[in-house]
């Protein structure tokens, strides 16, 4: 199968499309022909060297496609079946991929849509759910018009909560439309909370790691009442919540989101779509920090 791979770490000009053994799913597992696999922010990290040392490194955890094949013990889908889910090899971003983690794509949306998602909702109802968001809660979201920060402002708004979203004002008419009240980041950013939200906020989520989490913290109250996806460091120096996805998924989010999906009370993020030969220009695009959305490759 042709996959995306690198050998060595640099730029975008690094990655490569090779040839690899079709991967088999193993028990519990299923095995996807790939429509569309997730681009992440976390890919071009790797690329660079920042978190994993080893060599060659594949890339993607998150797809959408057809079901292929059945690992032992798998009973609640059937080879022909649209699925999405997480690939726990990081090895996504091919023409074949195993998923470990899995749901029914939800029937009105086509396959790059649904690779938007995987990671996204896993990312933003885990922190919602080590926050503790629920009716009545005053929620802001840092970084709150990219798809983690998207999803975790429409996922809280469905928990009852009210959602102050931080983002450029070119996207506060996207943040209205999906149920949050738009401030603009950068200094003042505290001011601009204070007015819609006088004595503050109950919650805190950082999606954007943009070095703001003091500011969150005065804004909540400590750093209990804070946590970030995006901010390791600032995390341990200013002694709030890192959450990763190694100290448990929300797995469940696949599932739950569906429902949402087809009832009109939660949108995927816009799609733009690149071709598996095109993953460079992909990490170009995202790096450039100036799409709205989310990217994805279609293998085919």
């Amino acid at each position: 199968m042709k996959a995306v791979r690198f050998s060595r770490f640099g730029g975008p000009e690094v990655l490569e499309i090779v040839e690899l053994p079709d991967p088999r799913p193993g028990p519990g597992q299923v095995r996807i022909a790939v429509r569309a696999a997730g681009v992440n922010a976390s890919d071009w990290k790797k690329r660079a060297g920042l978190m994993d040392e080893d060599l060659p490194q594949t890339l993607g955890y998150e797809a959408a496609g057809v079901v292929d094949q059945l690992g032992e013990g798998v009973t609640d889908v059937a080879v022909g079946d649209r699925v999405y889910g997480f690939s726990p090899e990081g090895a996504a971003q091919a023409e074949l991929a195993v998923l470990s983690h899995y749901a029914p794509i939800p029937p009105s949306l086509d396959f790059a849509e649904a690779a938007t998602l995987p990671a996204a909702v896993e990312t933003a109802t885990r922190a919602l759910d080590q926050l503790g968001v629920g009716a009545g809660a005053v929620l802001l979201v840092n970084g709150a018009s990219g798809s983690v920060g998207g999803a975790a402002v429409q996922l809280a708004v469905e928990r009852g909560a009210r959602v102050i979203g931080t983002a450029s004002p070119a996207n506060h008419a996207y943040l209205r439309s999906l149920g949050a009240e738009p401030v603009a980041y950068g200094e003042g950013l505290a001011e601009r909370v204070r007015a819609l939200a006088p004595d503050g906020v109950d919650l805190a989520l950082d999606v954007a790691g943009s070095g703001v989490l003091p500011e969150l913290i005065d804004l909540a109250g400590g750093p209990g009442h804070v946590l970030t996806v995006a901010d390791f460091e600032g995390a341990r120096k200013h002694g709030v919540t890192f959450s990763r996805g190694d100290s448990g998924r929300a797995v469940h989010a696949l599932s739950d989101i569906g429902p949402l999906i087809e009832s009109g009370r939660f949108t995927p993020p816009v799609v733009r779509a690149f071709p598996l030969a095109e993953v460079a220009e992909a990490h170009r695009a995202g790096e450039s920090g100036r799409v709205r959305g989310k990217l994805v490759l279609l293998p085919g």
